[in-house]
């Protein structure tokens, strides 16, 4: 079941006009998309943040603008660099019945044995994108890294056989990597070295 949130249609306003909406508790927002003409709408902040938190930002939600429904995903959020506040928000129109592509997190489960021998744990892609029916659209994709030993990758075509969703990335997309732990010349070492360099020097 979806979350339902409250909506105004509103007039594209000014630069202070915007600034005073968002003082007095709102975010201002646009839905477009399925049956849905670029709309131009009104949510109030806190009442969204509290769906956010309980149903993530993947969640279908039920927009009631002025008493009509629609149900829709968020397609983009835009936050204030300092406070971290909402600042504006793209909602897509969705049909329950076609799938769409979303960007999902993955979520990295189990201790990898490289990393308990030393080895370092990179994540250089955090989300893949997925194809998959609206109400079907996960909170993440949840990956086992127990088994990755120091100098192992992973990647999308490791996973795909495995994953329930269709994944749009490519095979060779990577995920995860556990490197060579860097090896530190010791401080005594080179302390030792500059000593002798600058004996034979003197001489």
């Amino acid at each position: 079941m979806s979350t339902v949130v409250h909506a105004k249609k509103r007039k594209v306003e000014n630069h202070s006009a915007l600034t005073e909406l968002r003082q007095r508790g709102f975010v201002p927002a646009v839905v477009y998309g399925y049956k849905t003409e670029a709309t131009p709408i009104t949510i109030n902040a806190r009442e969204y943040e509290k769906a956010l938190r309980l149903d993530g930002k993947n969640s279908i939600v039920t927009l009631e603008i002025d008493g009509k429904t629609l149900n829709a995903v968020l397609n983009e959020a835009q936050k204030c660099a300092l406070k971290g506040t909402l600042v504006h928000l793209d909602f897509l129109a969705v049909n329950m019945s076609d799938a769409l592509e979303v960007s999902v997190p993955v979520n990295l489960i189990g201790d990898s044995v490289g990393v308990k021998e030393g080895g370092i744990l990179q994540q250089p892609n955090r989300e893949v994108t997925v194809k998959v029916k609206p109400s079907d659209i996960p909170e993440s994709i949840e990956v086992d890294i127990s088994t990755l030993e120091i100098g192992d990758t992973l990647v999308v075509g490791d996973i795909r056989s495995t994953s329930t969703f269709e994944i749009l990335d490519t095979d060779d997309f990577l995920l995860v990597t556990v490197s060579v732990p860097t090896v530190e010349v010791k401080s005594t070492e080179v302390d030792e070295k500059a000593t002798s360099e600058e004996i034979i020097g003197a001489r």
